[in-house]
């Protein structure tokens, strides 16, 4: 019987994707719930999987964009083989029979990295591949030929941009069109932040098996100052404002596909080991590609962290329909005055972005003003006086 695969729907809202990679080849044998493409959505990168066990035909090329319920590839449920798979290393493969020899590559990499291979007279031993089951891909051909030195001519190479880094580009383009975004700053002194982690961070890594880390800290004083701020958790819609009486607080993660951003929901509502936890959870799935859209729709409010990778200060964008977004940089000692005297503390550089067709310029201050108050005395405004009771320890 041949069975026709569509395209499943992704989520709400979504009615196209692009084959980003097809993981096997035409005519191979495949295994139900076996992930045979990789698709993107303007939102995240999702596998798919095989409806039924049998042989594959290839509808749909990699690259191509393709509507929700098309038809991408059919299986032959009468055909019988053994999906392809990699031996061990330490193990040598059995002998496949055929009518003529071919290089071990050929089982082991995509189409088209078997001709760069060929056109570049490259050995395929020299290749890492990082595909599944370790199949070469375009890119790892790239990357080695790229740590060859040669004397010949400098090549280039075009590549088509993702349907995700379109949509994400398309929308940072619309936000810096279509809002009346301004930026404020602020410095945030850090000193208290890291007496209590240096004091409970082992015994909280010991107790929940995740770390005591900046996010939560940031995430309680935001969701904090959101609630006594409403405007900066609020979000035009047309001729109106809505206004939340939670706090879903998105990320900003980067992942192998580009920019994710899940969303903590009702965060307002999580203590430190909660946030921690799911804070954790979201940034692995990001960066193992299973991030799914529901997990990234809505959100009333964006950290991203520029910090991790060295930025000592930027205006972020903000993620539309939010007004607003904060940006946190690295933590650089400095010379301070503090009672009239310099001392040098660990100082981090915050910047908030909002939407002034939404929030004043009273609100955003004020807003920024108790999220630097709730950092430098944590103590006070997010643990309740008792440091160790509040972080369950």
């Amino acid at each position: 019987m041949l069975l026709e695969m569509k395209v499943p729907s992704p989520g709400e809202s979504i009615s196209e994707v692009e084959i980003a990679q097809w993981l096997v080849e035409d005519g191979d044998y495949v295994e139900k719930d076996q992930e045979i493409a990789e698709v993107d959505s303007d939102k995240a990168t999702l596998a798919l999987p095989a409806e039924e066990s049998g042989t594959i035909k290839l509808v749909a090329e990699e690259g191509d964009t393709v509507q929700v319920g098309q038809v991408v590839c059919i299986i032959d449920t009468d055909g019988v083989g053994e999906a392809k798979t990699t031996a061990p290393a330490q193990e040598s493969a059995p002998a496949v029979s055929a009518p003529s020899p071919t290089k071990s590559v050929d089982a082991k990499a995509t189409p088209l990295a078997k001709a760069i291979i060929s056109q570049n007279d490259l050995s395929p031993k020299d290749v890492k591949g990082s595909g599944e089951g370790g199949k070469i891909l375009k890119e790892d051909v790239m990357e080695a030929m790229a740590s060859v030195k040669t004397d010949g001519p400098r090549g280039t190479e075009r590549k088509k941009i993702s349907m995700l880094r379109r949509k994400v580009a398309q929308r940072l383009v619309s936000v810096k069109n279509e809002t009346a975004m301004l930026t404020t700053f602020n410095e945030v002194d850090m000193s208290a932040i890291f007496a209590i982690r240096k004091e409970y961070k082992e015994a909280f890594k010991d107790k929940y098996d995740v770390s005591l880390g900046f996010m939560s800290f940031f995430t309680k004083a935001i969701t904090t100052a959101l609630m006594e701020f409403p405007d900066v958790n609020a979000q035009i819609d047309g001729k109106e404002v809505i206004y939340h009486n939670y706090a879903d607080i998105s990320i900003a993660v980067s992942a192998p596909k580009g920019l994710m951003v899940p969303v903590i929901r009702n965060a307002e509502l999580m203590n430190f080991k909660e946030v921690e936890s799911e804070v954790k959870r979201l940034a692995l799935r990001a960066r193992d590609g299973k991030i799914t859209p529901d997990e990234m729709l809505g959100g009333t409010f964006t950290i991203t962290n520029g910090g991790v990778f060295g930025s000592m200060l930027s205006t972020p964008i903000i993620n539309p329909p939010q007004s607003a977004i904060l940006g946190m940089h690295n933590i650089v000692e400095r010379p301070v005055a503090v009672n009239g005297k310099v001392e040098i503390r660990p100082i981090m550089y915050v910047a908030l972005s909002y939407d002034h067709r939404v929030i004043d310029g009273r609100e955003s201050v004020g807003f920024l003003v108790r999220v630097k108050e709730c950092l430098e005395d944590p103590s006070t405004h997010l643990l309740d006086g008792d440091v160790k009771k509040s972080l369950g320890l």
